[in-house]
């Protein structure tokens, strides 16, 4: 596979032979995000567990403290006597069956997260076949499907994220952006790995996090230690 001259350039400055310390990591990750844009720094945990079996589902959602760096367009949808709880709590768009309708019949998708409230999940369920390929259909574990629709909307806009185990047994998150620096980055690496930590299934068996990497969005990988999370 062939690679950039920045691409390039930025592995130099990693031993491949080495386990990093997270610190360590997330500067390697910061010098290495030289591209023009403000790079993502995003995070891959590799778990010991098997996806497959319902008991061993790793599946969360955390705020973190210094939020992702990315602007987050939130849809609500929910009952009228909701509407301006969620206005107020900055959601970018309100309504009811006339926005299940919009997505359904102009295949609308501008927006990131969606939002809704239990009664109204009879109406979001017809959306499953379009939003869960691409990872938004609401849900109760990840907060998106809450009475409370001004906190969630809220915590959304504050940088909430949800992780969750691909067909391979790996979770991917952003952890925030190049710019945000080493110090603001391990904060949030430390709050979303401890909730990751604090997810381990009961039913599962051995070395929990088998590897642990971050990288910038167009930089190399650089693997951390994984004996810290044991």
């Amino acid at each position: 596979m062939k690679h950039g001259k920045k691409y390039v350039e930025g592995a130099k400055l990693i031993d491949r032979s080495k386990l990093y310390d997270t610190a360590e990591a997330l500067d390697i990750c910061v010098k290495t995000g030289t591209a023009k844009f403000d790079e993502t720094v995003e995070l891959h945990v590799k778990l010991g567990v098997d996806g497959r079996h319902a008991d061993q589902q790793v599946r969360g959602a955390i705020v973190l403290p210094n939020g992702t760096g990315k602007s987050v367009r939130v849809l609500v949808i929910c009952k009228p006597e909701k509407e301006e709880d969620a206005k107020n709590a900055g959601a970018d768009f309100v309504g009811g069956e006339e926005m299940v309708q919009k997505i359904q019949s102009e295949n609308w998708m501008d927006f990131d997260v969606l939002i809704t409230t239990p009664d109204m999940m009879g109406l979001v369920g017809r959306l499953g076949r379009v939003l869960g390929p691409r990872g938004l259909m609401p849900n109760p574990k990840a907060g998106t499907v809450t009475p409370d629709i001004g906190k969630a909307v809220t915590d959304a806009k504050a940088g909430k994220i949800e992780y969750r185990l691909d067909k391979t047994n790996i979770i991917h998150c952003p952890i925030g952006k190049v710019s945000f620096g080493t110090q603001k980055l391990q904060e949030n690496f430390d709050t979303l790995m401890d909730a990751i930590v604090k997810a381990k299934p009961s039913a599962a068996k051995g070395q929990y996090v088998r590897s642990c990497v971050v990288s910038a969005t167009m930089g190399p990988g650089v693997k951390i230690n994984p004996a810290k999370f044991i």
